[in-house]
């Protein structure tokens, strides 16, 4: 079995809250949000889920991205880029969270690593 489950889905809406009320109406989906990080997140299952992040040039909509969980982001990342993989955003920290970075596979398809704070 993988280390390095499927832990966070993002998918790109310019009103987090209106999406959030689709996904509810339509699958039932339990949605809450961040009043401080202006942030609508999902989970369709227990522990799993993810959020709806911000339309932008850079975040277009259907750019759903898919967070894998990592106990090392750096010798992660190594990995990926020593199978051919490329690094789109280094380490980054979210305050009083974890930390976070994206990649590219080698066919082009970005997908980001994660790391908690308090891992379980």
């Amino acid at each position: 079995m993988s280390n390095h489950p499927v832990v966070h889905i993002e998918i790109p809406a310019v009103d987090g809250k209106a999406a959030g009320k689709f996904y509810s109406d339509v699958f039932g989906w339990n949605i809450t949000h961040d009043e401080a990080m202006d942030y609508t997140m999902f989970e369709y299952a227990e522990r799993q889920g993810g959020g709806f992040s911000i339309v932008s040039d850079e975040n277009p909509v259907g750019k759903i991205v898919i967070y894998l969980q990592t106990n090392d982001i750096e010798a992660t990342l190594a990995k990926i880029e020593a199978h051919g993989g490329k690094i789109i955003l280094p380490k980054n920290e979210i305050p009083n969270t974890g930390w976070f970075a994206f990649f590219q596979d080698p066919v082009g398809n970005t997908l980001a690593l994660y790391k908690g704070m308090n891992p379980e």
